[in-house]
């Protein structure tokens, strides 16, 4: 073989080896950012989780009679806190699990604050009117994060199908991860009745 041949095959190699080292670190960094981006969904969750036994115990102390409300707001809770999924395993299938026992803690908790305002003296409680804007910014955040969390995945995913990175993905394991979709129904107005 002639010299110039194997300068040529070595600066192909070269060059297919930066391309595999920049391809694979890139995907590592977006499955990493993917991982951040959930831990951040989690922890908004979490911070609502954490807010709900304040709130039930401030309400029951003017609503004891408002008891199968307050045992609905708990229940869900135990069981959105109960719900976990693994960064390894966001499938579209445990999202929506999840999806589906934090919008039970939602529902809960929008029950036991309708019925509030049939307790004037609660609504003017201090305490009372804190939780309630906390849970407000609480629930602002996790849109927020779950926005965030659905542009880490669909910048992974496209990085994971796109040509020539998507070899690189299928040599290593990378798949596509799944988003949070809208909860069924999400598109019907509520029906409000007075």
């Amino acid at each position: 073989m002639k010299k110039s041949s194997i300068i040529i095959i070595a600066v192909i190699a070269a060059i297919v080896a930066i391309w595999a080292i920049t391809g694979y670190n890139g995907l590592v960094n977006k499955d990493e950012s993917v991982a951040n981006s959930w831990a951040n969904v989690e922890a908004a969750y979490q911070r609502r989780a954490d807010l709900i036994p304040q709130l039930v115990n401030t309400v029951k102390g003017y609503a004891n009679h408002e008891k199968s409300t307050l045992d609905a707001v708990v229940s869900a809770r135990t069981k959105a806190t109960q719900m976990t999924v693994s960064v390894d395993d966001l499938t579209e299938e445990n999202i929506q699990k999840y999806q589906e026992a934090q919008g039970e803690v939602g529902a809960a908790i929008s029950r036991l604050l309708a019925i509030t305002e049939n307790y004037p003296d609660l609504k003017a409680n201090e305490n009372f009117s804190e939780l309630q804007a906390q849970l407000e910014g609480t629930e602002n955040r996790i849109n927020e994060v779950r926005k965030t969390y659905n542009a880490s995945v669909k910048e992974y995913n496209v990085s994971v199908r796109k040509f020539p990175n998507n070899i690189l993905a299928g040599m290593f394991g990378f798949e596509r991860k799944s988003e949070f979709k809208a909860d069924e129904g999400a598109s019907k107005a509520p029906e409000v009745n007075f």
